[in-house]
Order: structure tokens, then C-alpha cells, then sequence
């Protein structure tokens, strides 16, 4: 199923669809299903778990609706289901006062899963800009994301970018005195 066809996002509105996405496991799935369709014994390859325990995940988050079944054919007389993100990205809702943010617990573990050896591009800056500075610079991030995500070939090896432009909580830091 080309990705053309899918829809451009999934919003996440449900408990049942929320607490489908917050599971590490279940985001890893999903990353193995963003280019391609992949089956139950194929995803479990991938994310490195049993055939049962990957059945168990998916069944959720098709449940949920944010992957679907999208092939299936006849292997030996078992029907073999070919699965794949139900579209293009997910938008999560915000959380609330100090709830977790899910995607980036999840962008943070998959940081510190990745190989240690492997190339990282990895930078915290702290900036002090205008509104209309923040607003520019949030849509110059999604725009380059936007722009290198439509040259992703799924041929090529997985790379991901997270970002987070946001206003920290207030009297957190202040100028000469660091929060420890």
C-alpha cells in the first residue's frame, strides 16, 4: 500500500487510542509500519519480540485504529495479514499541567536504545526570543521536517528527528541561579 494513499494525520482523541500510543513497544511498531506494511511475524522480527506478544500489541492498536489491516493473502492455508499505519503521523493531544508528554518519553527511550556507536546529532539550546521569533522558528522546524520526510525512501535506514520548541515552566531557572 503506497503512502500515498493514506490520510494525512491521525488525531489521538481517545483514552483507548491514547493509551495504545503510550506504550514503548507499541511506538516501536508503529515505526516499523511508518514506510511499509509489515506482518505479524515480521514486525515481531523487527521490534525483537515473540509472535504472541507482537499479535497482542498490534491487535491493540488496530483496535484503536491507528494501524489496519491493508493485505492478506493465503500462505499454507493460513491467512497471512499485512499491516500499516492508518496515516502519514499521529498528532497526540497535549498534556495536561504537568502530565507526561508521551512522544517525547518515547523519542528519549528510542535516544537511549539506539546504538551507542551509531552517528548521533544530539543539542540542547536555550534561546531568548520574541513570540513572533518562536512562532518563525516552530514553522521553520516542521517545514524541514516536512520536507525531509517526503524524501524518506524506505530502502534506506531509519532515522529520526525530534524537536520541542517550548516555554519552560517559569521560575525554573533564573539569570545566575541554574535549577539542580
Amino acid at each position: 500500500m503506497p503512502t500515498d494513499d493514506l490520510p494525512e494525520a491521525f488525531h489521538v482523541t481517545t483514552d483507548e487510542q491514547l493509551r495504545a500510543v503510550s506504550n514503548l513497544t507499541r511506538h516501536r511498531i508503529m515505526a516499523v509500519l511508518r514506510f511499509e506494511p509489515a506482518t505479524i511475524t515480521q514486525i515481531a522480527g523487527r521490534v525483537g519480540l515473540a509472535k504472541g506478544s507482537s499479535s497482542y500489541h498490534v491487535r491493540l492498536l488496530e483496535r484503536a485504529g491507528l494501524v489496519k489491516v491493508v493485505r492478506t493473502r493465503k500462505v499454507r492455508g493460513v491467512t497471512e495479514r499485512y499491516y500499516a499505519m492508518a496515516a502519514r503521523s499521529i498528532v497526540l493531544p497535549d498534556p495536561g499541567e504537568g502530565g507526561p508528554d508521551v512522544l517525547m518519553r518515547h523519542a528519549v527511550a528510542d535516544l537511549e536504545a539506539a546504538p551507542k556507536d551509531g552517528e548521533r546529532h544530539v543539542r540542547m539550546a536555550h534561546l531568548r526570543l520574541t513570540e513572533e521569533q518562536f512562532a518563525e522558528l516552530g514553522a521553520r522546524l516542521q517545514a524541514l521536517a516536512d520536507e525531509y520526510r517526503a524524501l524518506s525512501d524506505p530502502s534506506l535506514p531509519d532515522a529520526s528527528l525530534v524537536f520541542a520548541l517550548f516555554h519552560p515552566a517559569s521560575g525554573r531557572h533564573t539569570e545566575g541561579n541554574d535549577a539542580k
